[in-house]
């Protein structure tokens, strides 16, 4: 018997070739959403390395809680006020599978208004 997982390994070299997570434009939402705050958190983390000298109290446990904090300021951001980069992807992927592009409209649930 073989397991999922091996015929995907042996299918596209470890990388799943199922697209039809495609096919749902809330899929998609959702994905950029997630991509946006994972982009979002890389960001913050990045600048919270550049640092130009040592803190008086700094310790695993501050920088932990930091990360911690940071996270959740990405995923608020990426809800609350995107700076574009998931929208962006989800436009294009929705291009490449064919599926209308998520509007600012149907995101917050407004009617949109029919094309003529």
């Amino acid at each position: 018997m073989t397991s999922p997982i091996a015929s995907t390994a042996k299918a596209g070299g470890g990388v799943s070739i199922d697209t039809s997570r495609l096919a749902s434009a809330e899929n998609l939402q959702q994905a950029g959403e997630r991509f946006e705050a994972i982009f979002t958190n890389m960001m913050l983390s990045s600048m919270r390395k550049a640092k130009l000298a040592d803190g008086l109290f700094e310790s695993q446990a501050l920088d932990q809680f930091r990360d911690m904090q940071d996270q959740q300021l990405a995923q608020s951001m990426a809800q609350t006020a995107p700076i574009g980069i998931g929208k962006a992807m989800t436009d294009f992927l929705a291009k490449q599978a064919a599926l209308p592009a998520v509007s600012q409209a149907s995101a917050t649930g407004a009617e949109a208004e029919p094309e003529p």
